[in-house]
């Protein structure tokens, strides 16, 4: 038995879940509403303030199915009540961020400025010319908007400038040793 999968998911109070027809969940919660549907071999049960998810048969792909789908509810859950977020950090001389309107806008060093728009479910905010925090209640999107972030400049190994995440370590490299005589 998935030892991940096997964990009943608690329902905190003031969250509602609902199970549509295909293995549809939808959560309901004070940040928000989550709405995913799963593989139909997973069954998923409600039973008063716990979700259980159970499998069929330990076929492979049914053993992988199981925890994965325990953990993406558990997700959802966790995203409508608490929330996610991702700090990043910028470093670089001249490398800054800003906040106009519902835009990111970001220097970093190009020749022209880097925009971010942020969407409905996903709020974007700087609260130092050098930090972006981005945060919502769905773990994938969160991630994901973090991640194109710091894809428009990663850290560079010589000076260690560019965009990454809080507490990212970067692994630094020597650079030439000059002209041997």
């Amino acid at each position: 038995m998935s030892r991940i999968g096997k964990n009943p998911v608690a329902v905190p109070a003031g969250v509602q879940v609902t199970l549509g027809e295909n293995n549809t969940v939808t959560v309901k919660g004070p940040k928000g509403t989550l709405t995913q549907s799963f593989h139909p071999a997973i069954k998923i049960e409600l039973n008063g303030d716990r979700i259980n998810v159970t499998r069929p048969n330990d076929e492979k792909e049914n053993r992988a199915l199981h925890g994965l789908t325990r953990t993406l509810i558990n997700n959802m859950v966790v995203g409508v009540t608490e929330g996610y977020k991702k700090e990043l950090h910028i470093e670089g001389v001249g490398y800054r961020a800003q906040k106009q309107g519902k835009q990111l806008v970001l220097n970093l060093g190009y020749s022209h400025q880097v925009i971010f728009e942020e969407n409905s479910d996903i709020s974007i905010e700087v609260p130092a010319p050098n930090r972006i925090v981005v945060s919502g209640p769905d773990k994938q999107k969160v991630g994901q908007m973090a991640a194109e972030i710091r894809m428009k400049r990663p850290p560079e190994p010589y000076k260690g400038k560019g965009i990454r995440y809080v507490g990212e370590v970067v692994r630094r490299k020597e650079g030439k040793t000059g002209a041997k005589k």
